[in-house]
């Protein structure tokens, strides 16, 4: 699914540098102008250095292309957190790359689901579609989650 022509370097991260740690920052400030406090669910630096976390960037040219994450929730299910694309790459799939190198690490860990949480507004509008072109579809509110108007939640069986 991606773009092939991209060579983007993904690295798992441990979330130290300045571009990284601004790039989640920025990304939880445009959570806030989408939906309320209560609504927002990304992680904060030290929520995202959690043991059952691995967290990877992008870089391309040296320079911060995107993140995202992955959660396991348990031995069989995992969850994308915090998918980030810097603005200087919108629209050049980095969402699509990191998305697929989440999805080939779920398989290699078993799991045989993998589900995320993203934003009803419109401005969530590409990574809903990002999303559903990868095969993930509507579900129920998963793990910790509840029914919110600002939150919808997708899953892609892995078999």
């Amino acid at each position: 699914m991606g773009s092939t022509r991209i060579k983007m370097k993904i690295v798992k991260d441990d979330l130290s540098t300045a571009p990284i740690i601004n790039l989640l920052q920025e990304h939880y400030q445009e959570m806030l102008t989408h939906s309320p406090e209560e609504s927002v669910h990304a992680l904060d630096i030290e929520g995202m250095k959690q043991a059952n976390l691995t967290f990877w960037s992008g870089w391309l040219g040296g320079e911060i292309a995107g993140c995202g994450a992955l959660k396991e929730l348990s031995s069989k299910h995992g969850e994308i957190k915090s998918m980030r694309t810097a603005k200087a790459f919108l629209r050049q799939g980095i969402a699509a790359k990191l998305l697929q190198h989440i999805i080939d690490h779920a398989k290699v860990r078993g799991y045989n689901r993998l589900s995320l949480e993203t934003g009803t507004p419109e401005a969530f509008e590409p990574a809903r579609a990002l999303y559903k072109r990868f095969g993930f579809v509507e579900c129920q509110p998963f793990g910790d989650y509840i029914e919110d108007p600002y939150s919808i939640f997708y899953t892609l069986e892995l078999g």
